[in-house]
């Protein structure tokens, strides 16, 4: 599938497992390691620092921090649109408010922090998507996960979309083909979707994410296991009650996360469907549940690719001062 117009190129070589990469934008602008090497040569250490405190906390942020670059990245590109809040000079509507992120998403006070860090140090420089994008990486490295070179250089947004958010982020109840869809639009192929999807070896879910399922003729789980979850998401009520998406190994960045959707125990539909209803997919799903190197080095690069998502280079956007609000 050809790339958006506003899509990264990116290109990338290994050090041990480590993809080192370079994303020429093709609206003519670059993101690159070592964006801020000159402007703020502090920047990854304030990162790395604060996000490694937030999950010393709870372990369980390092999930939320991921799933924030996810969600933004998934509406209008990576452009920090998703930390915007009401309100405003430009009248914003949020996108925190949709049905994705709602009661869901979180994570933002620890940006707030790396931010207000940042420009202690560096005024106006570091962009709150930047930070997302290193945010993530950190949050996977200190789950022990694999770590990568992050692209940097991108801007921030000067505007929200309620709808994007809605309708743009795959959703756990979504059919194999609508989620292959959603991440085609975005330049990802189905090989992007069965590694990134391993981010659900961390974290948690609601149970108004599955609950559909559980109480379904078109049950997938193993019966157990099924049971097990039924037992504290019931068919009426319960909707906030929170589950381990991978109960042996919940706070690990590891390979679990396959291993468990061959075991029929995958929480969301969204990923049991990654094992039940397409052979391609199947057949990754089983070899990185044998391989975590190999999951390992495919997640980084997905992640890189994801990160390239029609970012805001050069003079489109801006640096925000307060990741909540768009300057002035």
């Amino acid at each position: 599938m050809a790339l958006s117009s506003n899509m990264a190129m990116a290109m990338c070589f290994f050090m041990a497992l480590t993809p080192i990469c370079f994303s020429k934008i093709t609206n003519g602008g670059y993101l690159y390691p070592q964006f801020y090497d000159q402007s703020c040569p502090q920047a990854t250490n304030i990162v790395r620092s604060i996000v490694a405190q937030a999950v010393a906390q709870d372990a369980l942020m390092a999930a939320s921090l991921l799933r924030l670059h996810f969600h933004d990245c998934f509406v209008k590109g990576c452009d920090a649109s998703i930390l915007l809040d009401d309100g405003g000079s430009r009248n914003i509507i949020s996108e925190k408010g949709s049905a994705p992120n709602r009661n869901s998403v979180r994570g933002f006070e620890i940006i707030d922090e790396i931010k207000a860090a940042l420009e202690a140090v560096c005024p106006q420089t570091v962009s709150c998507a930047d930070i997302l994008a290193l945010a993530a990486k950190d949050s996977t490295v200190l789950s022990g996960g694999p770590s990568w070179e992050v692209p940097a250089g991108r801007r921030d947004s000067l505007g929200a979309s309620l709808r994007g958010s809605n309708h743009n982020i795959p959703a756990p109840n979504n059919t194999f083909q609508t989620i292959l869809t959603k991440f085609k639009l975005k330049g990802l192929d189905i090989i992007d979707l069965v590694a990134l999807s391993g981010s659900h070896t961390i974290g948690k879910a609601r149970c108004g994410s599955f609950k559909q399922r559980l109480y379904s003729n078109k049950e997938q789980n193993d019966q157990l296991f099924a049971a097990q979850l039924r037992a504290n998401c019931p068919q009426s009520g319960g909707d906030e009650n929170l589950f381990f998406l991978d109960n042996v190994t919940p706070t690990k960045f590891d390979n679990g996360y396959y291993k468990n959707l061959m075991d029929s125990k995958g929480v969301l539909s969204s990923d049991q469907i990654l094992f039940t209803e397409n052979q391609e997919t199947m057949k990754l799903v089983k070899e990185y549940a044998a391989d975590e190197d190999m999951f390992f080095m495919q997640f980084a690069k997905s992640m890189v690719k994801m990160g390239n998502i029609s970012p805001l280079t050069g003079f489109r956007g801006e640096i925000r001062k307060t990741c909540r609000n768009v300057n002035g």
